[in-house]
């Protein structure tokens, strides 16, 4: 009887060690992605996401460009970001869910530190959470550009 309730006992913890994974939210931004330049196609960095009191926030943790100086700053922003190293800058700001549509991450701004411009920006998960669809705009999220940054974790 003490054999079952032990063996139990480890299954239950089993599968609570695995529920979250199993679990994940596929459905938000929140984790580390690789972005890929629209342009060029290569890997420009590693942004984190994270989720703060229902509102998104993104800074860049790593530069993937070899030719790429570690310890480059926005010189172009012009903002309080100006000067300030590119690794670790925050680059999304007070993104949060859309009320209507729940699979749109809306409302925040994105920060392009190439051009020191600020975009709105609205984020959209796709193909299970394995990807991030970004889309910097102006006025309108027709006039603007995208970007699919793939989850690394």
């Amino acid at each position: 009887m003490q054999k079952h309730t032990i063996t139990r006992a480890l299954l239950a913890a089993a599968l609570l060690a695995a529920g979250p994974l199993a679990w994940a939210d596929t459905t938000s931004p929140v984790g580390l992605w690789k972005t890929i330049d629209d342009a060029s196609k290569k890997e420009k960095s590693l942004v984190r996401i994270i989720e703060a009191g229902g509102v998104l926030v993104g800074k860049i943790e790593k530069l993937l460009d070899p030719n790429e100086k570690s310890d480059v700053v926005c010189d172009k922003c012009s903002d309080e970001r100006k000067n300030q190293p590119v690794v670790g800058l925050t680059i999304i700001r007070g993104v949060k869910q859309d009320a209507d549509n729940t699979a749109l991450w809306d409302g925040g701004d994105i920060l392009d530190p190439a051009n020191g411009k600020v975009y709105k920006v609205r984020l959209k998960p796709a193909q299970d959470g394995k990807a991030l669809e970004v889309r910097g705009f102006i006025g309108v999220p027709m006039f603007g550009r995208s970007q699919t940054w793939i989850r690394v974790e």
